[in-house]
C-alpha cells in the first residue's frame, strides 16, 4: 500500500497483491517480450515489442524471427542459434534488428532466450528484449549522478517525499558537519536549529506541492561538533520520474559565511565612505563651535552609533591657548553637544572603569548625568582621561551586568569609543561614541572611522574657536571705536544706533561719531568703509581716528574730508618693492558695486553703487597718465557736519555718502541738497560745503546705506520709507530712533546699519555774551569788567577771578601780537567757554619761560587754570579760547595765586 506521501511501504507479513502507480524502472530501460513456437516462428508478440521494434503483432506473428529481423549476412548463424534454443539451450546476446523487411539496421537489442514447453510437451522459447541504447543512457545517468554526489564542489542532497534525506554528497557533509551516513533518513530538525528547520520544512513542502523552485534560501546554524555559527545558501527544486510523477526534492547547499562576511565588510566600507562623504559635506559649514559639534553627532547618530557626546576644554573655549591640566587630561571640559537614538536626556558618564555611556563624570566618578553646557572633568585614571593624555582612541567595554538603564530607554551600552579631538597637534576635546546591546561592538575599522570623523570635526572646531577669538577681538576693537551710548553736545540732543548685519558679518566698517569742538560747536560724523570683516573694521578705526585728529585742528568740513581722502588713499598702499608707502597723488580707483558707495549721476542726483562706480570710472579716465592699484584701495563714504549752537547753523561736507535728512516741526522730512562728492580714496576731486540753518526743534538724521537699501527694495523706496518714518517720529528722540528702526527693514542681514539722530535746541541768547573791543590798552580792563558782570549775571561768582585773569591774558596777547578789532565772547552751557578774536593769522605757541624772563608765562597760566585751551583759524584771523568747568559744589576751582606760584 502507499501512504499519503505516495511512498511504497514494504509489508512485513505474507506477500499481497497491490496496485502500483504508473512509472517504474521499466519506463527507463524499455523491456519487451515475445515467444517462439516449436517451429521456430513467432507465436506471441507483446505490445511493448510492437512499440519498441515498431512492428505490429499482425505482421510479426507467424514470421521467422531470423528472416524478419536479422540482416541477410547473419541469417545462417541466426538459424543455427534458433535451432540450439529449441533444443533446450539458453542464450543471451546482442542482436541488431530492423523495424521492417526493407528497413536498414537501426537498433541493437540485448535478447535473453529461455527454453519453454507447450502444453503438449513440444519445445518452444520465451524471449526478453532490452534496448541496449536505453541501458547505455541509464549507465551515463548513473555515472553523472555518482559524479554529482561524489565529486561536486557544491553540497547536493535528495529529499524524499517524506521530507527526509535520501542521499547527500561528501561536500554537503563537509558543509553541515559529519559523515554522509549521518544524514541518511535525517529530518531537517536533526541538523538545523528548530526555527531554521521549520523554515526549510515549509519550503520543501511548498516545492513538492507547487513545483516552483526556491533560490538561495539563507539558513543559519552551527555545524556538528563546532561552536562556530555559519550561514548557508540553499536552492530547492522538485524531481520527477519519467512519467512526470514527483519523487522528491533536490537541493544545492553552499557555505556563504565568508561571502556574507565579505558583503558585510563591503557594506560597512560603503557606509563608512558615505559617512565620511556626509561629514565632509556637512561638518565645517558653520563657524559656531556648538553648531559644528552638533553636526558631527547628527552625522554619527544613528548611522554609526546609538549615542554620542562632545566635550571641549573649557579653557580653550574661554580663549586660553593651553589651559592648565590639558596635557594630562584633568582640566575642566564643557559638554557642548549630545545626541542619542535611545534617550532624550543626559546620560551617566562612561569614563570610569565600568562606564557605560558617553558623558562627563564628576570628579568623584559618581555617575552623575552631565547635561549639555555643564562643566566637568574626568578622573585621572579613567579611560577618557587616558585618551586625552595619549591622544589615542580607546575602546571602553560596557558594564558586565545586563541591568537595563532607565535613562537609556531600557537599553544597555556595551561598547564605547573615546576619541580625542586633535587639531594642529593639540587636543581640544573628546568625543564619545557608544553602541547599545543588540548592535555590533566597535572594531578596528570603526575606530579608524571614528578617529577620522573626530579629526575632521576637531579642525573645524578649532577653526571656529580661532574665528570666535579673532571675531571677539575685532568686535571689541569696533565697539571701542564707536562713541558711548549717550553722547552729549551743546545745543543738541543725540540718539544713536548701530546694528550689525548678521552674526557672520557682525564686524563691519560703518561708524558714527560725535566730536566736541571749541566754542561749544559739535561735529557729527557718519561713515561707511566699503567691505566687511576685520579689514573693514581696522580701516574704519584708522579713518575714525583721523577724523577726530583733523576735527581737533578745527578745520573746515571740506578741508577735513580732503585730508581724510589723502589718508584713505594711503591706507594699505604698497610700493612696487612690497614696502608700505603712500600712493601717488591723484591715483584713481573705480568704485565697485559691492562697496556700497554713492556717487553723482549725470543728473546730479544721488545714485546707487553703480552710479558711484561710473563716477569713479569717469574720474579715473580723466587721469589716464596715472595708474591705480585696485587691490590696495580703501574706499569709504562719509558725511561730516559741524553745528554751531550760537548761530544755529550747520555746515555739511559729503564724500559720496547718502544725504542727511532734516525734519522741521510740522513739516515732512526733507533730503538736504548737499553735493555728494566722491568717496574717500578716489582722490583728485574737491569737496564742497553747504551751510544750512537749523531751527529749534528740528530733527537731523545721518545714516548709512544699510538702513535704506537691500536686495528686497531699491534705494529710492528705502529713502522714501525712511522719510515717512522720520515724519511720523514726533516723540522723544530715543523713541523716535527705535520707531525708525522698527518701521524699516533692518533684518535683511546684508549690511551694517548706523543711525545718528540729533534734535536741535541751540544756545539761548542769555547764554551768550558777545562784545567788540577797540585795539587799545584800556580794552584789557574793559574785557575784565565785561567778563565779571556777565559771570555775576549767570551766578558764577566762583569763576570770576579765574576768568578775569585768563581773559586779561588773551586780550593782552591779542593787543600785543595781533592787529585790528578784538572780539570777546562768553558761552555758557555744560562748561564756560571764552573766545577772543583778532585779525592776525599767526597761531599762539606755548613755550617755557626762563626764571629770568619777565614774560612768556601767559599761556602756561591759561593751561594751568583752564580745563583746556586752543586756537583755530578764522576767515579773517584767528580765535584763541579756553574752557572752564562749572562749579558743582564739591570741586573747588584752581586758586589763581597758587597757579602763579607754580610757574616759578
Amino acid at each position: 500500500m502507499r501512504d499519503g506521501s505516495g511512498r511504497m511501504d514494504v509489508p512485513d507479513g505474507p506477500p499481497v497483491w497491490q496496485s502500483s502507480a504508473p512509472g517504474s524502472i521499466y519506463d527507463y530501460i524499455r523491456v519487451a517480450s515475445f515467444a517462439l513456437g516449436p517451429d521456430g516462428r513467432i507465436e506471441q508478440w507483446s505490445r511493448r515489442a510492437a512499440d519498441m521494434l515498431g512492428i505490429p503483432a499482425k505482421d510479426a506473428i507467424g514470421q521467422d524471427p531470423v528472416e524478419a529481423f536479422v540482416p541477410r549476412e547473419l541469417r545462417e548463424a541466426g538459424h543455427r542459434t534458433v535451432s540450439e534454443i529449441l533444443d533446450g539451450r539458453e542464450w543471451t546476446g546482442l542482436v541488431p534488428y530492423r523495424t521492417g523487411p526493407d528497413a536498414p539496421v537501426d537498433g541493437l537489442a540485448e535478447i535473453y532466450v529461455m527454453p519453454s514447453e507447450t502444453g503438449t510437451g513440444e519445445r518452444a522459447a520465451v524471449c526478453l528484449v532490452v534496448d541496449v541504447r536505453a541501458l547505455r543512457g541509464i549507465e551515463t545517468d548513473l555515472a553523472a549522478a555518482q559524479a554529482v554526489f561524489g565529486q561536486s564542489p557544491i553540497g547536493f542532497m535528495l529529499f524524499g517525499t517524506d521530507l527526509r534525506l535520501r542521499r547527500v554528497n561528501e561536500r554537503f557533509a563537509t558543509v553541515f558537519g559529519g559523515p554522509p551516513s549521518r544524514f541518511n533518513g535525517a529530518a531537517p530538525e536533526e541538523y538545523l536549529p528548530r526555527p531554521e528547520a521549520d523554515r526549510l520544512n515549509a519550503a520543501l513542502r511548498r516545492v513538492l506541492e507547487t513545483g516552483e523552485p526556491v533560490a538561495e534560501m539563507q539558513l543559519v546554524g552551527t555545524p556538528h561538533g563546532t561552536d562556530e555559527r555559519r550561514r548557508w545558501s540553499v536552492s530547492l527544486y522538485r524531481l520527477h520520474s519519467a512519467s512526470g510523477r514527483p519523487i522528491g526534492v533536490a537541493a544545492l547547499a553552499q557555505d556563504v559565511t565568508g561571502r556574507r562576511r565579505a558583503e558585510r565588510e563591503a557594506a560597512n566600507a560603503r557606509r563608512n565612505l558615505a559617512l565620511l562623504n556626509e561629514a565632509g559635506a556637512r561638518i565645517g559649514n558653520s563657524l559656531d563651535l556648538e553648531t559644528t559639534a552638533r553636526t558631527l553627532l547628527d552625522v554619527a547618530v544613528p548611522q554609526f552609533c546609538d549615542l554620542a557626546s562632545v566635550d571641549l576644554y573649557q579653557g580653550l573655549l574661554a580663549g586660553d591657548e593651553a589651559p592648565p591640566g590639558m596635557t594630562d587630561g584633568s582640566a575642566e571640559l564643557r559638554r557642548v553637544a549630545f545626541a542619542s537614538a535611545v534617550s532624550d536626556g543626559p546620560l551617566p558618564e562612561g569614563g570610569g572603569s565600568g562606564g557605560s555611556a558617553p558623558g562627563g563624570v564628576a570628579a568623584e566618578d559618581d555617575g552623575t548625568p552631565v547635561a549639555v553646557g555643564a562643566v566637568h572633568r574626568f578622573p585621572f585614571n579613567s579611560p577618557c582621561a587616558g585618551a586625552l593624555r595619549t591622544a589615542e582612541a580607546q575602546i571602553i567595554p560596557g558594564r558586565q551586568t545586563d541591568d537595563e538603564r532607565p535613562e537609556l530607554g531600557g537599553a544597555v551600552v556595551h561598547s564605547t569609543l573615546a576619541v580625542p579631538m586633535v587639531a594642529r597637534d593639540t587636543v581640544v576635546g573628546l568625543v564619545q561614541f557608544s553602541r547599545t546591546k543588540g548592535s555590533e561592538s566597535f572594531g578596528e575599522r570603526d575606530t579608524a572611522l571614528a578617529v577620522e570623523l573626530a579629526a575632521r570635526a576637531a579642525v573645524c572646531i578649532d577653526n571656529a574657536r580661532l574665528y570666535r577669538r579673532e571675531h571677539e577681538r575685532a568686535l571689541i576693537l569696533q565697539r571701542s571705536l564707536l562713541p558711548p551710548g549717550d553722547p552729549e553736545a551743546a545745543g543738541l540732543d543725540i540718539a544713536c544706533r548701530y546694528l550689525p548685519g548678521t552674526t557672520a558679518t557682525e564686524v563691519g566698517g560703518d561708524w558714527f561719531d560725535v566730536i566736541e569742538l571749541p566754542g561749544h560747536r559739535t561735529a557729527l560724523v557718519v561713515g561707511d568703509v566699503m567691505g566687511r570683516g576685520l579689514r573693514a573694521a581696522v580701516a574704519m578705526g584708522e579713518l575714525r581716528t583721523a577724523v577726530r585728529t583733523l576735527a581737533l585742528l578745527d578745520l573746515e568740513p571740506a578741508e577735513v574730508l580732503s585730508a581724510l581722502d589723502e589718508i584713505a588713499r594711503g591706507l594699505g598702499a604698497t610700493g612696487s618693492d612690497g614696502r608700505s608707502g603712500p600712493r601717488r597723488r591723484g591715483a584713481a580707483a573705480s568704485v565697485g558695486p559691492e562697496a556700497g558707495a554713492y556717487g553723482i549721476t549725470d543728473a546730479g542726483a544721488y545714485g546707487s553703487t553703480e552710479a558711484g562706480a561710473e563716477a569713479g570710472a569717469h574720474a579715473g579716465s580723466r587721469r589716464t597718465d596715472r595708474a591705480a592699484d585696485l587691490s590696495e584701495v580703501y574706499l569709504a563714504t562719509c558725511v561730516y557736519a559741524v553745528y554751531d549752537p550760537v548761530t544755529r547753523r550747520c555746515t555739511f561736507a559729503n564724500a559720496g555718502h547718502l544725504p542727511p535728512v532734516l525734519v522741521e516741526e510740522g513739516e515732512d522730512a526733507l533730503l538736504l541738497d548737499v553735493p555728494p562728492g566722491m568717496p574717500l580714496g578716489v582722490g583728485g576731486e574737491p569737496f564742497e560745503e553747504t551751510e544750512v540753518e537749523l531751527p529749534d526743534g528740528a530733527l537731523l538724521a545721518l545714516y548709512t546705506d544699510g538702513l535704506v537699501e537691500s536686495r528686497d527694495h531699491p534705494l529710492d523706496e528705502g529713502l522714501q520709507a525712511f522719510r515717512t518714518a522720520l515724519s511720523a517720529a514726533g516723540r522723544p528722540l530715543e523713541d523716535a530712533c527705535d520707531h525708525v528702526l522698527s518701521a524699516l527693514d533692518t533684518r535683511h542681514g546684508e549690511d551694517d546699519i548706523a543711525l545718528l539722530m540729533a534734535r536741535v535746541h541751540g544756545l539761548p541768547k542769555d547764554a551768550v555774551g558777545d562784545w567788540n573791543l577797540a585795539p587799545e590798552a584800556r580794552s584789557v580792563a574793559r574785557a575784565r569788567e565785561l567778563a565779571r558782570d556777565q559771570l555775576t549775571d549767570w551766578g558764577l561768582e566762583a569763576l570770576v577771578d579765574t576768568t578775569e585773569l585768563l581773559v586779561s591774558e588773551l586780550v593782552t596777547n591779542a593787543l600785543r601780537h595781533g592787529h585790528g578789532d578784538i572780539r570777546l565772547r562768553l558761552l555758557l552751557d555744560r562748561t564756560l567757554v571764552c573766545e577772543v578774536w583778532d585779525a592776525d593769522l599767526a597761531q599762539p605757541r606755548r613755550r617755557r619761560a626762563r626764571d629770568t624772563d619777565e614774560g612768556g608765562r601767559g599761556l602756561q597760566l591759561v593751561g594751568l587754570l583752564s580745563r583746556g585751551w586752543g586756537s583755530r583759524r578764522t576767515p579773517r584771523g584767528k580765535t584763541v579760547w579756553f574752557e572752564l568747568d562749572l562749579p558743582d559744589g564739591d570741586a573747588k576751582p584752581v586758586d589763581p595765586a597758587d597757579a602763579l606760584l607754580d610757574l616759578f
